[in-house]
């Protein structure tokens, strides 16, 4: 499923018009990257949390030349399925 599915679904769901749908996936996307990137999380019972992670430096490879390389600290983020997710796979 892919975003424009999504809002159809949401907007047949939630028996609004697909652009109320679309703002809606929007707001909702929008809130959990500001939180993330204020380094909180997004918890949803029964479905999941999101929060973000810090992957330290470490040393990689080249695969073209096959040189060591340095790559750096990042933030990632992370989600971690609930119960309830699980559940229902």
């Amino acid at each position: 499923m892919n975003k424009s599915e999504l809002i159809e679904h949401i907007a047949k769901q939630a028996d609004i018009s697909k652009a109320a749908a679309g703002r809606a996936l929007e707001a909702v996307i929008g809130g959990v990257k500001t939180t993330l990137k204020k380094g909180g999380s997004v918890s949803l019972v029964g479905f999941g949390t999101f929060s973000v992670t810090k992957r330290a430096a470490r040393s990689g490879r080249n695969p073209r030349t096959g040189d060591t390389i340095k790559i750096k600290a990042a933030k990632v983020p992370k989600f971690r399925p609930g119960k309830g997710l699980k559940d229902a796979l």
